[in-house]
């Protein structure tokens, strides 16, 4: 089967590899139906993650189980299944308090970019729908497998509630994601941070009601200018640099939080100013199996359409134009058509 692979930081190949097997029962093997390109894939492509030995890539999918292990029942072949990028058995002590991500039996998805997927821990991690969705509906679906995943939690985490005042520190597929998610959730007013005209045009149609285009503390100094001086009840911080996380912090009010879901890069807190400003710090790898059901059926519902984000769709032979693309910011984030 065709699959893409990283040899180096800009070296994206698709290679013929051999298609996956069951190996334990708790598997199950889907013919990918779409999968995509991740803002979190290119810290690896920028050489800010250390690649190693050539490796597969991807983590979202959304496809047909063409077979199941003999544990597996919960999925069937031929159903139509979505499923996170953290998968989880969705019986331990974890799972059952809500934290799939961190399930004791977790494995990171991470050769999703190809024609067929092994799925660990199926029984648990794959969610099929009622039926085979129409094709406009799969963009939207596969976002669920992780950045409309991760922006709810992103939003959750910071506690949005009806009413509330939320903050979206960046604009990728992750953090206009949060905007949808802060609406869901009710939020009255939703100031969104970006800087490029394309993306902001959708944070405002998913949502937003305020656009702050400054970094850094002329950011800060803006959102608490909207804010009456206080700053946002709930800051989703979608990045995961120094910068973002700072501004964040200092965007939040006393007494409000942040969810922060951008994988942390060289991020220090200061324990002392954290602890002095009262504010609410959660985060991590959104537990997006917990979420998977509800934001399904919004999506089938036509609630929410997240699929937007998806600017630009490519066959899979083509996904390095993808990641160079999203790289050079002309496009938000790839589809990929097996």
């Amino acid at each position: 089967m065709r699959a893409t692979v990283i040899h180096a930081p800009g070296d994206i190949r698709v290679e013929d590899v051999p298609e996956p097997t069951i190996i334990a029962p708790t598997d199950a093997i889907i013919r990918t139906v779409v999968t995509c390109v991740c803002g979190s894939d290119l810290w690896a492509y920028r050489g800010l993650e250390p690649v190693g030995q050539p490796h597969p890539m991807g983590h979202e999918y959304v496809g047909i189980v063409e077979e199941v292990g003999s544990d597996v029942t919960s999925v069937r072949p031929g159903q139509f299944v979505i499923g996170s990028f953290a998968t989880s058995d969705n019986t331990c002590p974890n799972c059952l308090a809500g934290y799939q991500s961190n399930c004791v039996h977790r494995e990171f998805m991470s050769t999703c970019q190809a024609e067929y997927i092994r799925i660990p821990n199926a029984q648990g991690t794959l969610v099929a729908t009622d039926e085979h969705p129409a094709d406009e509906l799969l963009p939207s679906l596969l976002t669920l497998s992780d950045v409309m995943g991760t922006g709810w939690y992103a939003a959750k985490a910071a506690e949005v509630r009806p009413g509330s005042t939320a903050v979206v520190v960046g604009d990728g597929a992750v953090g206009l994601s949060g905007v949808i998610a802060a609406k869901e959730l009710g939020a009255e007013r939703i100031i969104a941070m970006s800087r490029h005209a394309d993306r902001q045009k959708l944070a405002l149609e998913f949502g937003a009601t305020d656009l702050v285009t400054e970094r850094g503390e002329e950011g800060v100094a803006h959102v608490r200018e909207l804010t009456g001086g206080v700053g946002a009840d709930s800051v989703l911080e979608c990045v995961g640099t120094q910068e973002s996380m700072r501004q964040a912090l200092h965007s939040t009010r006393p007494g409000g939080n942040v969810g922060f879901v951008g994988v942390p890069h060289d991020v220090a807190i200061d324990g002392q100013e954290l602890f002095f400003s009262h504010v609410g710090l959660r985060g991590g790898p959104a537990p997006v199996r917990a979420y998977l059901p509800d934001l399904i059926q919004r999506v089938f519902d036509g609630r929410i359409n997240p699929g937007k984000v998806f600017d630009l769709t490519l066959p899979l032979e083509q996904v390095a134009e993808g990641y160079k693309a999203m790289d050079e910011r002309r496009a938000i984030k790839t589809l990929l058509t097996p």
